[in-house]
């Protein structure tokens, strides 16, 4: 007798994920393609912009050394601690223990993702913005913790009132995500609202994980703070840096977290269990990224800067009104009409064949809101802010 095959479902906390909520909107985008539509796509935060020459060349030289191609150190290379500690030292004026207080990660994501695992239990509560970076959320249902939500409100400029927080739900949190600047809203926090979040955690005994993977993306000569400058800041968090946005490294997985050592050792023991470090070329790769001319990055910025007035000032003459944002790469819009955000990007999408991301896929507090993004050749952006201007 032959037994039939066995049957198989996906885990639990897959199904506690949140619903994919683009998937109309990709069908269209595919259909469109498929009937030889010219389709802009703004969705996706991948920059246009190539890696600089000079990072690309370190990897060269030194794939060919052997000895970088066996294991390395989930802790990563002294060299490339070293050389976080070095910029951020110079960046913000913070003394790092390149020991201690950094670890490289495969990428940013990777670590925010398995951040909550590393320090909370389950049925622990985290905080977490919304409308947020996915992984937040994503990462804080694989740890079997409760994710609470804190609304990013235009009228609080998309920061956190942490003075909206249940006393039980403050009491019971472990960790609190907070992202400036924010990805999907583009706000940069104050010194005064990032102090506010510091002395909140010591409160009730809460980590911080402050992701800052938008930095270096500042615009109009602005140069947004590092959580770590303020008082007591590693007494109560670690701060996710990645170098895919600031050196156009999407692709290449490499970023890093410091800040409190205790919660850095976390980490690094879960990831020890995990993975087996980044491949050493790209973590020279990532030395020359930190150490090597700016020059790029700079001319970069400058890029977006021209693309973010060319778009907002573009819808701006066909009635869309859109505030310029002072840092990342995305424009935050408040949809100017009564529509669901899904049910207004997919009719952008059908009658300019722009693609959007609707802003209740980041969290219900961002419903009323689209996300563009100005990760496209510049004459493209051009091309959809006349396109989308005709749909309007």
């Amino acid at each position: 007798m032959t037994a039939s095959a066995p049957t198989f479902d996906k885990a639990a906390r897959l199904k506690q994920l949140p619903p994919y909520l683009f998937v109309e909107i990709d069908k269209a985008k595919r259909r469109l393609q498929a009937e030889g539509k010219d389709v802009i796509d703004l969705g996706v935060g991948d920059p246009d912009v190539p890696t600089p020459a000079h990072i690309i060349d370190a990897l060269k030289r030194t794939v060919d050394e052997p000895g970088n191609h066996r294991y390395s150190f989930t802790e990563g290379m002294p060299e490339l601690r070293a050389a976080i500690a070095a910029w951020y030292e110079r960046r913000f004026g913070v003394t790092l223990d390149p020991k201690t207080e950094v670890l490289p990660l495969l990428g940013s994501k990777e670590g925010i993702a398995h951040f909550p695992l590393a320090v909370t239990n389950p049925g622990d509560a985290v905080l977490v913005p919304d409308p947020c970076y996915p992984p937040y959320r994503s990462g804080t249902i694989f740890a079997g913790a409760e994710v609470v939500s804190m609304p990013l409100l235009e009228e609080n400029g998309f920061f956190p009132d942490l003075g909206a927080i249940s006393q039980r739900a403050a009491r019971r949190a472990k960790l609190l995500f907070l992202n400036s600047p924010n990805n999907p809203t583009a706000a940069v926090a104050t010194q005064a609202q990032l102090q506010e979040a510091i002395d909140f955690a010591k409160s009730f005994g809460i980590a911080i994980a402050h992701d800052a993977a938008y930095s270096e993306v500042a615009f109009d000569g602005s140069k947004p703070i590092s959580f770590l400058q303020l008082p007591d800041a590693t007494s109560v968090g670690v701060e996710f840096h990645s170098l895919s946005k600031t050196y156009n490294m999407t692709g290449w997985r490499i970023g890093f977290v410091c800040g409190n050592a205790t919660l850095i050792a976390a980490l690094c023991q879960l990831k020890t269990n995990l993975d087996s470090g980044i491949f050493q070329p790209v973590q020279w790769a990532g030395i020359a990224a930190l150490e090597g001319d700016q020059q790029p990055l700079q001319q970069a910025v400058a890029t977006y800067q021209h693309r973010r007035d060319l778009f907002v000032d573009g819808l701006a003459k066909a009635g869309w009104k859109i505030t310029k944002p002072a840092a990342t790469f995305y424009l935050w819009a408040r949809i100017p009409t009564t529509e669901p955000s899904i049910a207004f990007a997919a009719r952008i999408l059908e009658r300019s064949h722009v693609v959007c991301t609707p802003g209740v896929g980041f969290g219900p507090s961002g419903e009323g809101y689209v996300r563009f993004s100005l990760t496209s050749p510049t004459e493209r952006i051009q091309e959809a802010v006349d396109r989308v201007a005709k749909a309007l």
